[in-house]
């Protein structure tokens, strides 16, 4: 029953529809004002306002720590769609969808249909996936870069295939753009698993000479790694030499700082481990549950399980593996920058759930056809009597992950409008369409609140001195600012200046700041 449930021909296109909706939903209703994410908005809104294209500042005038690549999609999108909030969020949008498109194809090539439903849900109903769909930041374009390398990769491994150059070249093209969303720390989620196939190669390579050769084809080659590291490092170079204040915020500041305890605050070892349970449940119970009982059928013996485990298998567990033990010795951590180890976990789920006899691909010690009729029938019913428990408890884990994923981000999302979330971006809104309205000059008085340029469509806040002489001068209509520091000026600003509107005291609070609109 449950197995006729996951290969029903509508159930991929019911999870994939649900996927879709809380992808679209989960951010509801959508601000700037957390995650930094008025800071990655900002510089697309620069490059287009102010011509910056290779450097960018925050709104608070810092130095922008993030290569442009993303920023340079969403001003490409905005020229099209003249809408910022779409050219914000549909960079992430279209990287998850993506990503999810290319996971389910390739489980489904692998594995089959039902592991590819469970590989689509893992990646689709989680509390990680959905929140970064519509993000406004690099975490999900980075994934799919990521993503697309190991699982050519994987390909690669599987087939037993040699490196092309035209295969170097799309590695090449990939990690290039990798380097110009996030800089270097691609290599933390790939490297480590290829050096852990690399020591595989050599300890395999006398006892099981076909699977290491398979292994082998995990390299794709210097060339690619070492030929992209120096466009990012141009970038770098351009920046230190022509941006004031570059190399103190992104060379020491977010690089250097990152691996030290005095800049950003430290985290312990095992920060990711417990976060990535939670945040993956209920496929990293699954993934735990069904290791467990595959083990527990050898006597516990690991040297078996890795003796009969496939080398692509094999791959996509030193690459899961290998890029959470790098990024758990960094120092500084925050929960959304292992996401890009989710999509290779999804891959691995599908590996364990696909209908596979455990030496159809691996390196088992004897081949298939030294066993015995009766050991062979005997080992045909069990794998059968372990892929109905797999299907069964795969089943329970799509309806939980269904429920709970969806429950919580329905429920985020009621909260959100409830408590009035978007309270400063409807207070900009309304500005900007009262200023349109009345034709008004206005400026933005110095705030803590980064997202309040970019709902007033300003490039710069003004200090209050500024604002003083410029009203007083006659050349503003109006200003906005913190209601603190509103209320200094007003004694200072010449003719009838008056508060014409602020959020309502509900809004105030849910805020934490109240903003006030002065207009003459």
């Amino acid at each position: 029953m449950t197995r006729g449930l996951l290969e029903d021909r509508r159930t991929p296109w019911i999870v994939a529809a649900l996927i879709v909706v809380l992808f679209a939903i989960a951010n509801l209703p959508w601000q700037l004002d957390d995650y930094d994410q008025a800071k990655q908005a900002f510089t697309s809104f620069e490059m287009v306002k102010e011509g910056h294209w290779l450097y960018q500042h925050t709104p608070h005038e810092r130095v922008a720590t993030k290569p442009p690549l993303v920023g340079w999609i969403s001003a490409a999108l905005f020229a099209v769609t003249r809408s910022w909030e779409i050219a914000w969020r549909l960079p992430s949008l279209v990287a998850a969808l993506a990503l999810a498109v290319v996971l389910f194809r390739a489980a489904k090539d692998a594995y089959g249909k039902v592991a590819a439903v469970i590989a689509l849900g893992a990646f689709g109903l989680n509390l990680l996936s959905p929140r970064l769909a519509t993000l406004v930041r690099t975490d999900m374009p980075l994934a799919l870069v990521i993503f697309l390398i190991g699982l050519l990769i994987w390909q690669k491994v599987r087939d037993e295939d040699e490196w092309k150059p035209r295969d170097q070249v799309y590695v090449f093209v990939l990690l290039t753009a990798a380097m110009l969303i996030k800089g270097p720390i691609v290599y933390a989620f790939l490297l480590p698993g290829i050096a852990a196939n690399i020591v595989a190669v050599a300890l395999w390579a006398t006892r099981s000479p076909r699977p290491a050769r398979r292994l082998q084809s995990a390299w794709p080659g210097w060339w690619p790694w070492v030929a992209s590291l120096p466009i990012f490092l141009i970038w770098v170079a351009g920046g230190i030499r022509f941006q004031p204040g570059f190399y103190e915020e992104v060379v020491m500041r977010e690089f250097v700082g990152r691996f030290g305890e005095t800049i950003h605050r430290p985290q312990p070892l095992l920060f990711y481990l417990p976060h990535l349970l939670h945040k993956f449940a209920p496929w990293s119970a699954l993934m735990i549950g069904i290791a467990a009982v595959g083990l527990r059928s050898r006597n516990w013996r690991l040297r078996s399980v890795f003796r009969e485990m496939s080398p692509e298998t094999f791959w996509l567990l030193c690459w899961s593996i290998g890029g959470l033990v790098v990024m758990s010795l960094i120092p500084s951590k925050r929960v959304d920058r292992i996401f890009p180890v989710i999509p290779p976990l999804c891959l691995l789920l599908a590996a364990q759930v696909g209908p596979r006899t455990s030496c159809s691909h691996g390196p088992p010690g004897r081949s298939s056809r030294s066993i015995e009729p009766d050991e062979a029938a005997h080992r045909a019913v069990t794998v059968r009597t372990a892929l109905a428990s797999v299907y069964w408890w795969s089943t329970i884990a799509l309806a939980f992950a269904v429920l709970f994923t969806g429950g919580y981000i329905g429920w985020k999302v009621i909260m959100g409008y409830r408590d009035h979330r978007d309270a400063l971006a409807v207070f900009g809104r309304n500005v900007r369409h009262k200023a349109e309205a009345h034709h008004w000059r206005y400026e933005v008085l110095s705030a803590k609140d980064e997202g309040l340029l970019l709902y007033l469509r300003k490039t710069h806040f003004v200090e209050p001195a500024d604002a003083v002489a410029e009203w007083n001068a006659g050349n503003l209509d109006a200003l906005v600012g913190p209601k603190e520091k509103a209320a200094v000026l007003m004694s200072e600003l010449k003719g009838d200046a008056l508060v014409q509107s602020q959020p309502n005291e509900r809004e105030q609070h849910q805020q934490g700041r109240g903003y006030v609109l002065i207009t003459r």
